[in-house]
């Protein structure tokens, strides 16, 4: 994830009153989740998906920082290889930090699950696919303020982006999910890997087979050249989340929501940790197959990006639910609970405060100098881990008083 501040408010309650936690125990995700009644149709919690959440969010509210700056104190191989798993790669691979966004995605795809079974129980498709629309419509807007709105005029607004990409792969899935069922979806996939892939080899363009999958010469770079109006991403001639990559993006939304149909699933445990382990293996698989002819990009969302980002998410569903479901260990997930309930909110604050400037207000000068005298580094050190506390911190505080943003 790259790339104005949205308020937040206390959860509305339903016509009986009753707070969140009533309803739904807990809510399965903070922006998604149905505000209705739900107590003829209450479901077990899946705890490892909030806490997946807040896994994938962690690093983006500076846990990244951190392993970072822990290299440049010890500065070792081990920890020169851990930073640069905290990078993007340039255009063609994959890193850790390339994961970040499409988990979330992914996510987002497993708890679709959840919240839109119960309201399609409870009010009916219609009103159902009328929330997701409005819900989606308003995470988008969010994305543009997000970008900076129109502080520097109509002719530099950002359309495209982040959170923009999120709404339009949950509206899609969603209304997917909606209307058919598993197998429909699986079909939807793979024709949207299929077709993504066709689309990108063989669309007439003016570049050689070698430069077709370059970042200047490819087809959803062509597309956001001549469609995409307004802003791009730093100015280029196409937009990491451009109008074309939006399409595989809904393919891995709808991959989240295969992992969101096991864990809901009346199958053991065990039944669903394979489950998972084995979709899994079999995108990581796929997806490295096809990298040799359709090369991993996270910039333009290709077919393989789809299938790895998904495989190593099926495989952290897999690790969170083995660790927090199946055992009903929850209470070390804690903190993971704090942000995963609060990701979208968390993600947009990120605009607002500076949390690593505060940090230097709080442990600079004098203190972080010291210990950057005792040991290089050090001092950048100490301001990281204290960056990421106040971010936790706010989480918690945001949690503890059941205070989540609902669009």
């Amino acid at each position: 994830m790259t790339d104005s501040p949205a308020t937040t408010s206390t959860p509305p309650k339903s016509s009986a009153s009753a707070p969140v936690s009533d309803r739904f125990e807990t809510p399965q995700s903070d922006w998604m989740t149905s505000t209705i009644d739900s107590t003829p149709f209450r479901t077990p919690r899946v705890k490892s998906i909030d806490a997946l959440r807040g896994f994938d969010m962690l690093w983006l509210i500076g846990a990244s920082a951190v392993v970072v700056a822990l290299h440049g104190v010890i500065n070792t191989p081990f920890t020169a290889a851990l930073a640069t798993q905290m990078e993007h790669v340039d255009w063609e691979g994959f890193r850790f930090y390339d994961l970040i966004f499409p988990l979330f995605v992914f996510v987002t795809g497993m708890s679709l699950v959840f919240s839109l079974k119960i309201s399609l129980e409870r009010e009916g498709r219609a009103r159902t696919i009328r929330k997701i629309v409005i819900r989606s419509i308003l995470l988008f807007l969010l994305g543009v303020l997000y970008n900076g709105g129109m502080a520097n005029g109509l002719d530099r607004v950002r359309l495209p982006g982040v959170l923009q990409r999120i709404a339009i792969a949950y509206l899609c899935t969603g209304i997917l999910f909606c209307y058919v069922g598993l197998r429909g979806r699986i079909i939807a996939c793979v024709s949207i890997l299929a077709g993504y892939w066709a689309v990108m080899t063989f669309a007439p363009i003016e570049a050689s087979e070698e430069l077709r999958f370059s970042e200047d010469h490819n087809f959803a770079a062509w597309v956001d050249s001549k469609l995409l109006p307004l802003r791009k991403y730093l100015d280029k001639p196409y937009d990491p989340e451009g109008i074309l990559s939006n399409i595989p993006a809904i393919a891995t939304c709808l991959l989240g929501t295969f992992a969101g149909s096991i864990l809901q699933s009346d199958r053991r445990n065990m039944i669903k940790l394979l489950w998972l382990i084995g979709f899994g293996l079999v995108c990581l698989a796929a997806g490295w197959g096809w990298s040799h002819q359709f090369p991993v990009i996270k910039k333009i969302w290709t077919s393989s990006f789809v299938l790895i980002a998904g495989g190593w998410s099926f495989l952290l569903a897999a690790f969170f639910f083995a660790l927090v479901d199946m055992p009903g260990w929850t209470r070390w997930a804690t903190p993971l609970y704090w942000v995963g309930m609060n990701a979208i909110t968390i993600y947009l604050l990120t605009a607002l405060f500076d949390f690593y400037g505060l940090a230097e207000r709080l442990a600079g000068g004098p203190i972080s100098g010291s210990l950057e005298k005792l040991r290089p580094g050090l001092g950048n050190l100490l301001l990281s881990v204290v960056s990421l506390s106040l971010a936790l911190l706010l989480c918690r505080f945001l949690y503890n008083r059941k205070i989540f943003l609902k669009v």
